[in-house]
């Protein structure tokens, strides 16, 4: 798999990234910038990393950055979550964003279960 661009989990994460990073750029008060940092780094890692797995040369690979990319997701989620409530994001914006991330993190699950080995048990063959 190397051509990530085709992914619909990559296509989303880019989308979800390229919308909070302008958006961060306008929160205003205290916290905005470590708040704004660490969603920017998040949002980026998600597809950054589902990239450089799709360049990789195995499902190990693949599933290993995927769980990065799964554990960024986690970790934008939370920080959402964190700019909603402290006043940063507005409700609306927020949830929408925490609609989109959850549905990135349902994605990657798949991804991962797609590319994990067969067992001789469940009929297939192991990769």
């Amino acid at each position: 798999m190397h051509d990530f661009k085709r992914l619909i989990v990559w296509q989303r994460a880019y989308a979800l990234s390229a919308e909070l990073i302008p958006l961060v750029d306008r929160f205003t008060g205290p916290g905005r910038f470590a708040l704004g940092n660490q969603i920017t780094r998040a949002a980026v890692s998600i597809p950054s990393n589902i990239a450089e797995g799709s360049g990789r040369y195995s499902d190990r690979e693949l599933r290993r950055f995927l769980a990065i990319a799964l554990g960024s997701a986690y970790e934008l989620e939370t920080q959402v979550m964190l700019a909603r409530d402290v006043g940063l994001m507005p409700i609306e914006i927020s949830e929408r964003h925490l609609r989109d991330v959850a549905e990135i993190q349902r994605m990657i699950h798949g991804l991962r279960r797609s590319t994990r080995p067969r067992s001789a048990a469940d009929g297939s063959t192991q990769t």
